[in-house]
């Protein structure tokens, strides 16, 4: 049997069952080279302290600070009735604020011991509020008692103490330690950089990198080390995506080229308004596209309301004008029908082939979803297979076997929903040769993002609002500071209904997971300390309930969400569009794709629970009519809180672009690429999306140049092995869902 290489080693065998078996849990570490690339968050200096005014709420963090004071206090409690329960409160300092600690009965008595005033430690914790100060409870900490304890200084080499992205389970000097046990075995780290880019670009040998990253003596190493493993992440991600442009430029497909006398033509003849610049540049894109011989891929990018939904369905027209069929996959029942009805009422009676009253170069628009009763469902099936229909709109249902095509030559993805290979494959496997493909997203993404994570698809932006889009004000309304701010909010809300116009009120929960015998199987036990605190988000049944008997009584209030029958959710969504009802209540289901232009107004309650890109897109649901939109985010977190900050960021601008560069600022980029939030390890560990425009930009055309010359890279085994490790299947097929 060959040995195992070091890097390949499993960290069980080398660190011990049990540290390995956090490391594999909660940081997703397995192997040696995993542990050798978890670099550090950031680095202390010994003879300075890190900035305790800027901690953030409800986050794991490490700290170097010196203790100021310690006290000790006996109280009565349950437990000790006498008076013997003891609290040990010790105050830190860093010169730019303080925080306390606390620990609690049998825990204070180390601490009590160890933490005098003037020492100073690595101290790790949850950062959570008491009495409207921050706190750490019963925090690990590790004494850093300068040369006098071998040990300790041994594992913080050098003045540059690394702090590490850690756990509860295991703080960032246990990983440090780790670290120190595997750092020789970095000297076997085969380099992916081909030499000639590594020389060109003066970068430092990976082995270097990464003992440099681990165990920097000046500030100089870590430039070194972190210019190095920028280009590793940049150009091995940059590689994989060139090479599926490779592959998809050899793929054969059909030009499809629109009639001049087409369906096109008809349809553009009975527009009752001109297309936008934006919107004519954009399927003059998509047109030059269509008419090749290789498959488009193309991503088209554009604000809430730009019109991407118009430049789609020319799209599909132009390839039911060349012969061939189209199909929208929408990521929801709700939103495929809401298509089909804007499409059959955008193209009146072009929509209507083969029946009374259709025009004459009319084609069929049908609608397919999991849902549908049988007969209906059969004659979708028969008009797709025998041609009948030009275009269908439908959800995953589309994929199906039963489904087939007489001629698919398009594929239009509503929002960007991440549809993976083996359905990329089931849609290109309908067509006879691979139909083109279109994929959308209302969720602005800046330009590197786009080359990143959408590297196999050329992008195009749509940026302005079409005329008639009123503007939207927002506000964000600070429920538990200023209580009299959301009687307000509901009495705008009764202003809007008496002016003739509707609202939304948009919750993050549902509110009957009570009745779901699974979820209440697996309910926690009561949660403590500052857990209980934290109360479960706003749910839609009881804050309509609320609303119905309270603020907006008297109001036609509607509820909508995920869990209703799709006949009882569509027939809500047909009252509200109706004018019928005039509040509805709901949760994200809203989110893309519903037009209503009488609704102005919209209040998300628990705004703090959503991320900037989800309230961008819900705001875009307000002001789609000719009368101006009101948005109001609704939080009760505290003003310095970072999610109050995001609020105000996204009251502040309706710039989407700019949204989407800010919450990536904010977010950094773990899921960016991989599901980081599944436990996955993120595959940018070093490159910042924002921040590194350059280098992804350089390591794009380097990785073009070097996949053009090599496809296979045949020349480049180390490269191809770093390729098959940042490509494990999980994200081969995430970059397949682009």
């Amino acid at each position: 049997m060959d040995p195992v290489p070091a890097l390949e080693e499993p960290l069980k065998k080398v660190l011990g069952p049990a540290t390995a078996k956090v490391m594999a849990e909660h940081l997703g570490l397995h192997t040696v080279g995993d542990l050798l690339h978890h670099y550090p968050r950031r680095y202390e200096e010994r003879g300075q302290l890190t900035h305790l005014a800027d901690l953030p709420m409800d986050e794991h963090v490490t700290v170097v600070a010196q203790v100021a004071d310690a006290r000790l206090h006996t109280f009565a409690s349950a437990k000790a009735p006498r008076g013997k329960g003891q609290r040990l409160e010790v105050t830190i300092t860093d010169g730019s604020g303080r925080l306390q600690l606390v620990f609690f009965g049998a825990g204070v008595h180390k601490p009590h011991k160890e933490l005098l005033p003037g020492t100073r430690a690595l101290f790790a914790g949850k950062v959570s509020v008491f009495n409207r100060r921050l706190q750490l409870a019963h925090p690990a900490y590790e004494l850093l008692r300068g040369d006098g304890a071998a040990e300790t200084v041994e594992s913080w080499a050098g003045a540059l103490i690394p702090i590490y992205p850690a756990t509860a389970k295991l703080e960032s000097w246990k990983i440090g330690k780790a670290l120190q046990t595997v750092l020789p075995s970095a000297q076997e780290a085969v380099d992916p950089l081909p030499a000639s880019l590594r020389d060109g670009r003066g970068l430092v040998p990976l082995p270097e990198a990464l003992l440099k990253i681990h165990r920097p003596h000046t500030k100089a190493d870590i430039e070194d080390a972190r210019a190095r493993l920028k280009w590793d992440e940049a150009f091995v991600l940059q590689v994989a995506l060139a090479r599926r442009r490779h592959a998809d430029a050899q793929l054969p497909a059909v030009a499809r080229r629109p009639r001049p006398d087409g369906l096109l033509a008809a349809f553009d003849d009975r527009l009752p308004f001109t297309l936008t610049e934006g919107q004519q540049k954009v399927s003059a894109e998509i047109f030059d596209d269509l008419a090749t011989e290789h498959p488009m891929h193309r991503l088209l990018q554009g604000e809430v309301g730009s019109g991407k939904t118009m430049v789609a369905l020319r799209a599909m027209l132009a390839v039911v004008d060349a012969g061939g069929q189209a199909a929208m996959l929408a990521p929801t029942e709700v939103l495929a029908q809401q298509h089909h009805r804007s499409v059959t009422e955008m193209m009146g009676e072009l929509a209507e082939g083969g029946m009374l009253g259709g025009a004459e170069n009319a084609t069929k628009v049908v609608l397919l979803t999991g849902s549908m009763g049988a007969a209906a469902r059969r004659q979708a099936l028969l008009d797709l297979a025998t041609g009948e229909a030009g275009i269908v709109i439908g959800t995953h249902a589309l994929i199906e076997d039963k489904v087939q095509f007489h001629d698919l030559g398009l594929v239009v993805v509503d929002e960007q929903h991440r549809f993976g290979v083996e359905q990329r494959d089931a849609l290109r496997g309908k067509g006879k040769q691979p139909p083109h493909l279109l994929v959308m997203t209302a969720t602005p993404i800046p330009r590197t993002v786009a080359m990143t994570v959408f590297g196999d698809l050329e992008t195009s932006v749509l940026d302005q609002l079409p005329a008639g889009r009123s503007p939207i004000a927002s506000h964000v309304v600070p429920a538990a500071d200023k209580p009299h701010f959301l009687t307000r909010a509901w009495e705008r809300v009764r202003e809007e209904v008496a002016n003739g116009h509707q609202a939304y009120v948009v919750c993050p929960r549902i509110g009957d997971e009570e009745d779901d015998p699974k979820k209440a199987a697996r309910k926690k036990p009561a949660p403590s300390g500052d857990e209980a605190e934290k109360r479960p988000p706003l749910a839609v049944l009881d804050v309509a309930d609320q609303l119905a008997k309270g603020p907006l009584k008297g109001l036609r209030v509607e509820v909508l969400h995920g869990r209703m029958q799709p006949d009882d959710k569509d027939a809500v969504m047909r009252r509200f569009a109706a004018g019928e009802t005039d509040v509805l209540v709901a949760t994200t289901v809203i989110e893309v794709g519903v037009n209503v232009p009488n609704a102005t107004a919209m209040v998300i309650m628990d705004a703090d629970r959503f991320g900037v890109s989800q309230l961008h897109q819900l705001r875009g649901r307000v002001g789609r009519g000719s009368a101006p939109g009101l948005c109001l985010l609704v939080t009760e977190m505290p003003e310095a809180s970072a999610a109050r900050q995001r609020l105000k960021a996204v009251a502040s601008t309706l710039d989407g672009f700019e949204l989407s560069r800010i919450d990536l600022e904010q977010r950094r980029e773990g899921d960016v690429l991989g599901q980081a939030q599944s436990g996955t390890r993120s595959s940018l560990r070093m490159l910042a999306v924002i921040d590194d425009e350059e280098i992804i930009a350089e390591a794009r055309e380097e990785a073009a140049a070097v996949v053009a010359a090599d496809p296979e890279l045949e020349r480049l085994p180390a490269l191809r092995t770093a390729l098959d490790a940042l490509l494990d299947e999980e994200r081969e097929q995430y970059l397949e869902k682009g």
